[in-house]
């Protein structure tokens, strides 16, 4: 499995919210890309990207901020947070992001993520299906939809899409572990290939994951935990590496 340290964006500084909740807001970094250089020093294969301010209010990504964290690190950037439009899409791609995820856009225009595939290749385009109860949040994760978590990743696999990245809202900026039967339901209804996200907090539940990881989950998210010291990087990826057989408890 691929490990992802998240980095999201606020007001130019890298932060982690409780549940997707903007009043609970822990800032670690006033300079994101020290911290992407920072990550990819510790071994960081990849990088998970997100634009709150974009998420939350629809704006355009900061665009700047975004080419220098590119710039600075060698490893590919998988970017997501206001990308309504095909347009966002190519400016993504073209600023050097490897994947653009789409989550909103998703759920509301999903003839853009079957355009996007077409235009540039399933391996490029994610979508983010973030669930609260099983219903899928949209609009920065403020607003809750009519869709199912499964429905919509089973939807999205219609138009052609291969992967999806999978958080857990409430989970998500609490340290309160993973649920990796929540993620390996959705991996074995969905036959989508899962980047889980949302309450990793101790090796014990990468460890879970890891168990889980035959049926189509791929990589981890990790964020506060990583921030926090919770988790040491280099750690979570030799363990992710190892040959070790963690059977799924169900």
């Amino acid at each position: 499995m691929i490990i992802f340290p998240a980095i999201d964006l606020r007001g130019g500084r890298c932060v982690r919210l409780e549940q997707g909740r903007p009043e609970r807001e822990f800032a670690f970094s006033d300079d994101p890309v020290a911290t992407a250089e920072h990550w990819v020093e510790e071994g960081a294969e990849w990088l998970h990207v997100v634009d709150l301010d974009a998420a939350l209010s629809g704006s355009a990504p900061s665009w700047e901020v975004l080419r220098g964290i590119v710039e600075a690190v060698p490893v590919p950037i998988q970017f997501g947070g206001g990308l309504r439009d095909m347009r966002g899409i190519e400016r993504a791609l073209s600023l050097g992001m490897k994947r653009v995820i789409l989550g909103t856009s998703a759920v509301e225009n999903p003839s853009l993520v079957r355009r996007a595939i077409e235009e540039f290749g399933a391996e490029k385009i994610l979508v983010s299906i973030d669930a609260k109860g099983g219903w899928v949040a949209i609009h920065g994760w403020q607003e809750l939809s009519r869709l199912r978590a499964v429905d919509l990743a089973l939807q999205m696999k219609e138009l052609g899409l291969k992967r999806i990245v999978y958080t857990d809202i409430a989970r998500d900026g609490m340290l309160a572990g993973v649920s990796a039967h929540a993620v390996a339901k959705l991996a074995r209804r969905s036959g989508l290939l899962v980047i889980a996200s949302g309450g990793v907090s101790s090796l014990d539940d990468i460890r879970r994951l890891k168990g889980i990881e035959r049926w189509g989950v791929e990589g981890i998210i990790v964020g506060r935990a990583l921030y926090s010291g919770a988790l040491d990087l280099s750690e979570v990826i030799a363990l992710c590496r190892s040959d070790a057989d963690y059977r799924y408890a169900g």
